[in-house]
């Protein structure tokens, strides 16, 4: 019997859309706003959620405050008030989207957690934009 566990967190974080092998003017007519040499902030919430088996001995998919930690430390530690582009060496050569932003987090997190689980992430970059990543 496969249960899905979801915990959700926040983070804070600057970015710019862009290419740097594009010229201004073509980043500009891609990205729009987004490429703002300046640079723009999002109130990113995520939810990571792990399927597996309920353990017959605790009754859990998977202890929710391991699943905490990971988050915290993969994912706020790392990107909460950051500037993407220039403070988080995966988007160093990555353009962060909330696409990419959302397969890093996946990455990260899948990496610390026992590969009996599945995971998918939700990432939410404004109330009404987000993506879903399962790896797949």
């Amino acid at each position: 019997m496969k249960v899905t566990v979801h915990r959700k967190a926040h983070f804070n974080a600057a970015h710019r859309l862009y290419r740097k092998d594009w010229s201004f003017e073509k980043n500009d007519a891609v990205f729009g706003l987004c490429n703002n040499p300046n640079f723009h902030g999002h109130n990113y919430e995520l939810i990571a959620s792990v399927k597996g088996d309920i353990d017959p001995e605790t009754g859990y998919v998977i202890d929710i405050k391991i699943l905490k930690d990971i988050i915290k430390s993969e994912v706020e530690d790392a990107f909460d008030h950051k500037n993407l582009n220039i403070e988080v060496p995966e988007f160093k050569d990555l353009n962060p989207t909330v696409e990419n932003i959302a397969v890093v987090i996946y990455n990260k997190i899948k990496q610390k957690l026992n590969p009996k689980f599945q995971l998918e992430i939700t990432l939410y970059e404004t109330p009404r934009n987000f993506v879903t990543y399962s790896g797949d």
